[in-house]
């Protein structure tokens, strides 16, 4: 399969660690030009220079901006004014007693989770419907279909955003631009070390930690282990590639078979 992105422009936001960097690094790797997106300027010139040692090919450009503010989207439209492929995948997670979450919590999780995706979907999908070609991703999550216990708020604006995908999907109908999410189970990230660890013993050892926290807290992984980051990216490259121009309003799993369900 040949997904050339040569002469196409990305931007991955939440892209400086973890999945975004896998992502920003696989679309590179495509030929893409591709902004890395970070709130932290010092740290972020850190990550593009890794992705650059990991691609030596590949053309990244810094985004810096907190982009779950409206004036950090503002700075990254002033950085990449136009963009050919946009993956939303800045996310915050946690755990919390349910009946603890505050109001500013649940709104926290909606800035940076939804909005900030809608922002810059906002701002780039006319431009990508002027000129007939475009895509548009979400990064879900397993937790909008299959809300955690632990951690309800943040399912809940994952939720939201497979709405945000259906809907901005039908907006772009018929122009040559495609809307998809991307619904990620359980995967293997620093964060994630940290979540795990917020659940099951600290002094058990990384592999053991995480077999424990398959088998107690997500059972129904037929994977039965986390999944790996280029998991992921290899998907959202695949849909941003012109061989996914008939996928566009999905939700397209690559969750180990957390999700219990023949469809989303």
């Amino acid at each position: 399969m040949n997904l050339d992105l040569g002469g196409r422009t990305a931007l991955v936001t939440g892209s400086s660690q973890g999945i975004g960097a896998a992502i920003a690094a696989g679309l590179a790797r495509a030929g893409a030009t591709v902004g890395v997106n970070g709130r932290d300027a010092g740290r972020l010139a850190e990550s593009v220079e890794k992705l650059r040692a990991e691609v030596p090919d590949g053309t990244f450009v810094p985004v810096a901006a907190d982009l779950g503010t409206e004036e950090g989207a503002e700075r990254a439209l002033e950085a990449l004014p136009d963009v050919d492929i946009l993956v939303n995948n800045l996310g915050v997670f946690g755990a919390a007693p349910a009946l603890e979450i505050s109001d500013a919590e649940w709104r926290r999780y909606f800035e940076i989770n939804v909005l900030a995706g809608v922002r810059l979907t906002r701002a780039h999908l006319p431009r990508m419907r002027d000129r007939g070609w475009g895509r548009v991703l979400y990064i879900a999550s397993d937790s909008a279909v299959v809300i955690p216990s632990e951690m309800i708020h943040y399912g809940v604006s994952k939720t939201a955003l497979l709405g945000v995908g259906r809907g901005f999907a039908k907006e772009a109908a018929g122009s040559g631009v495609t809307v998809n999410c991307v619904i990620a189970g359980p995967t293997h990230t620093e964060g994630v070390e940290d979540f795990v660890y917020q659940l099951v013993d600290r002094d058990l050892p990384w592999d053991e930690a995480q077999r424990v926290f398959m088998r107690e807290h997500r059972p129904q992984s037929l994977l039965q282990r986390l999944i790996e980051p280029e998991e992921i990216a290899n998907l959202v490259v695949y849909l941003s590639s012109p061989l996914a121009s008939a996928t566009t309003g999905a939700a397209v799993r690559v969750d180990g078979g957390y999700v219990d369900s023949i469809l989303p």
